[in-house]
């Protein structure tokens, strides 16, 4: 196979790890004594009165999924919402589809009728929660003083600003009245278990998917300092900014902290992560005959940045060849044009854009360069995110494409739609942030 078949490989094998039917039954099962096992918990089936499943996230359809082949008719009832493209068919589980990144009016439906049913809950029945990336997005209110718009504008103002996951995740979490632990305040009696797959860097659990079912150590007067980094206060709708200010003031409750009595009852467990996907594409490298250079799940920054050094680096690497660097978090992109894109197609650009600066022909190593999303899509695209080496270089060459025009308007998108190099999965179902794959040949 070719290198960059190679890589599309790894990219597959990493994401096959991560997928919810793999990772769900190592920490949910019934016994031969049908005992019910969640996490380190165990219940007998006689003694249940009920069990709720719901759900938010690109994975949460998947997730139930899962969960329903396991526990079958014992599920009482259930209700999940994943991005539009992402559902799975379910039989006892409602399964809703709402917008994603910037959420929309189906998703204010599906959290109040996730809402709904768990004011159906009682004293001690169970709760499975399915937590993955999205549902900060994907499970949206709409408190009071606030409306769907301002809520849209906020959103968006802070994915084009460049500001990290859980900089707009504490924001998102002050607009809200079910992320930052709160959603717990609808069944605080329940024994709840979260099941999460993690989509930031370091696994922090208040951050992913904003936290519904965690405590959360940010407050308004953070939400005011990153508005403030990133000069966002004359943007801002009046509303949101009014109510960040009345919650510095302590007029508005802020967000549940680890002393509410509603955490006594849950279990917040993550069962996948990157580095899981990571892990997975290391054996294949290996067995595909790759000496394994460079492993890592902590990649944040500029996309643009991030994709120059990547390039720089292997231009010069004198190690073992042929050779593998495995990489693994989420970049960003400060957007200030008006193309189409995302942060791994921009990083991809970038990281080609060096390639051709340089010459390809200047340096011995052959590099391939691949940079996706795990849950199959970068930015409001249908792409994962794209694949650059020297024949990627060769086209652009010979189709005369400016490749400093499409980086400055972000429109990589349709850059690599004219020179080829999109990797197109669909929706994968599961989401543990991005991998960046590179063979130094």
């Amino acid at each position: 196979m070719s290198a960059r078949e190679n890589a599309i490989q790894l990219f597959n094998t990493a994401v096959a790890a991560v997928q919810p039917q793999k990772l769900i039954p190592d920490h949910l099962f019934i016994d031969d004594a049908q005992q019910l096992h969640i996490f380190d918990q165990s219940f007998s089936l006689n003694e249940i009165q009920n069990i709720y499943l719901i759900g938010s996230g690109k994975a949460s359809a998947a997730m139930a999924k899962a969960v329903q082949d396991i526990l079958g008719d014992l599920i009482t009832a259930g209700l999940v919402v994943t991005k539009y493209g992402h559902s799975v068919s379910l039989k006892k589980i409602i399964c809703l589809e709402a917008a994603h990144p910037v959420p929309d009016q189906q998703g204010i439906e599906a959290t109040m009728a996730t809402i709904q049913l768990l004011k159906q809950v009682k004293k001690n029945d169970l709760v499975i929660c399915l937590v993955s990336g999205g549902a900060s997005s994907l499970w949206v209110d709409i408190p009071t003083g606030l409306s769907l718009a301002a809520i849209q504008l906020t959103f968006q103002l802070l994915l084009n600003s460049g500001a990290s996951i859980d900089e707009m995740n504490t924001i998102r979490k002050h607009l809200s009245d079910v992320k930052g632990g709160q959603l717990l305040q609808y069944a605080p009696d329940a024994h709840w278990f979260s099941f999460i797959i993690s989509d930031v860097p370091d696994n922090d659990l208040a951050v992913i998917a904003s936290g519904p079912t965690v405590p959360d150590q940010s407050t308004f007067d953070d939400c005011l300092s990153i508005i403030t980094k990133y000069d966002l206060s004359d943007k801002l709708p009046n509303s949101v900014y009014q109510r960040l200010v009345d919650g510095c003031k302590g007029i508005i409750q802020d967000t549940y902290k680890k002393q509410h009595p509603v955490f006594e009852r849950v279990i917040n467990q993550i069962i996948g992560n990157n580095l899981i996907a990571l892990k997975a594409a290391e054996s294949k490298a290996i067995e595909l005959g790759y000496h394994i250079s460079t492993i890592s799940s902590s990649l944040t920054g500029d996309a643009e940045k991030v994709g120059r050094s990547l390039i720089d680096f292997c231009k010069s690497y004198q190690g073992v060849k042929p050779a593998c660097i495995l990489l693994g978090g989420e970049t960003t992109v400060k957007v200030t044009g008006n193309g189409i894109g995302g942060r791994n197609q921009q990083m991809a650009l970038t990281a080609l854009d060096q390639l051709a600066t340089v010459g390809e022909n200047n340096f011995s190593n052959k590099i391939t360069f691949l940079s996706a999303g795990t849950d199959g899509t970068d930015g409001p695209t249908d792409a994962a995110g794209a694949i650059v080496d020297r024949d990627t270089v060769s086209k652009t060459s010979e189709l005369k494409l400016d490749i400093a025009k499409y980086l400055l308007n972000n429109d990589a998108y349709t850059f690599f739609s004219q020179s080829g190099g999109l990797l197109k999965t669909g929706a994968t179902q599961t989401n543990v942030m991005d991998l960046v794959i590179l063979l130094i040949e």
